[in-house]
């Protein structure tokens, strides 16, 4: 049901973006422990192991454990409002955007709605146009998830107004050009191989039924997770850290702090002192994550689509009928 079906698509654009909201706060409630715990690690200048020297995180239990016993067990949700508002957005304009789009390729190209390209295609300009609409949530929520204690913001209003103030509002919009870069193909292939998998699935397992067809949803949407996010993973490290920009004083107590004055000086940076390895620092809780949040995002919004279309077909004539 992800992408334009001439044959069985029941489901209208406004629905979409309704089921795509529905699934990215469900999705956000879920994962956000792992999100945060993955931030810390992107932003951590040490090499996480307990043998580097000042390394704050060694690994995801190390990580949890120490941010529960300092911070208590609300800093796993650290940033949540702001996160929510980005995945509520992103959700909406994401599925939005992408119905719209694969539904005009079939109307107006040769190509099948279904093909690998087509889903690659539509999948990275949906979430372009998502992040676009989002990127400053995104910058705010990775603000909050990266400060520590004492907070440097106290709410999500004193945030906007201090960023604002004390950076001007090309601050909301930092990181920008690494994360397009990053999201056209990670969510190409997050469509694309949702597609295949899911198509492979059909051909290997028919007629599994409706419980069935949730569990491959979910397995299918884990997969291209992984997929994706290996593939992707480093330009989303480069995004958080010209995120930070200019707060540096609230990561002090995490260790050491950089200062990056772009994207290329930031891979600079990133290679001469922290090696290639660098680059895919935090990348096990972002596997996590990614399996987690793509499964549960195309299982969710497949099971609030089957549920819009049940309660449309039990409104219509024929279902009042039946």
């Amino acid at each position: 049901m992800v992408g334009y079906d001439p044959e069985a698509t029941c489901v209208s654009t406004a629905e979409a973006a309704a089921a795509g909201s529905a699934s990215g706060f469900v999705t956000r409630v879920l994962i956000s422990p792992l999100d945060v715990i993955k931030i810390r690690f992107q932003l951590q200048i040490e090499q996480l192991s307990c043998k580097a020297p000042g390394a704050k995180y060694h690994g995801i239990l190390q990580a949890a454990r120490r941010m529960l016993r300092e911070e208590g067990v609300q800093a796993f949700w650290k940033g949540h409002v702001p996160a929510q508002l980005l995945s509520v957005g992103y959700g909406a304009v994401q599925f939005m955007t992408f119905e719209s789009l694969t539904k005009l390729v079939h109307n107006v190209t040769s190509y099948n709605a279904r093909d690998f390209f087509v889903h690659f295609t539509c999948g990275g300009l949906s979430a372009c146009t998502a992040t676009v609409a989002v990127q400053p949530v995104d910058t705010l929520r990775t603000r909050f998830a990266a400060q520590g204690e004492p907070k440097i913001y106290h709410n999500l209003h004193h945030a906007v107004v201090t960023m604002y103030r004390t950076e001007g509002p090309r601050t909301f919009y930092r990181g920008l050009t690494p994360t397009l870069i990053a999201v056209f193909p990670y969510a190409g292939f997050q469509f694309s191989f949702y597609n295949i998998l899911q198509q492979f699935s059909e051909r290997m397992i028919p007629d599994e039924g409706k419980e069935g067809g949730n569990v491959k949803n979910l397995v299918c949407g884990s997969c291209a997770g992984i997929i994706s996010k290996t593939l992707t993973y480093p330009f989303d490290l480069i995004k958080k850290r010209l995120q930070v920009g200019g707060f540096e004083r609230a990561r002090a107590a995490f260790g050491q702090v950089r200062i990056y004055r772009g994207l290329l000086d930031c891979i600079r940076q990133i290679m001469r002192e922290e090696g290639p390895g660098g680059f895919f620092k935090g990348l096990s809780p972002s596997l996590l994550k990614a399996a987690a949040s793509t499964g549960l995002i195309f299982f969710t919004y497949e099971l609030f689509c089957s549920l819009l279309c049940a309660l449309k077909n039990a409104e219509s004539p024929k279902g009042k009928e039946g």
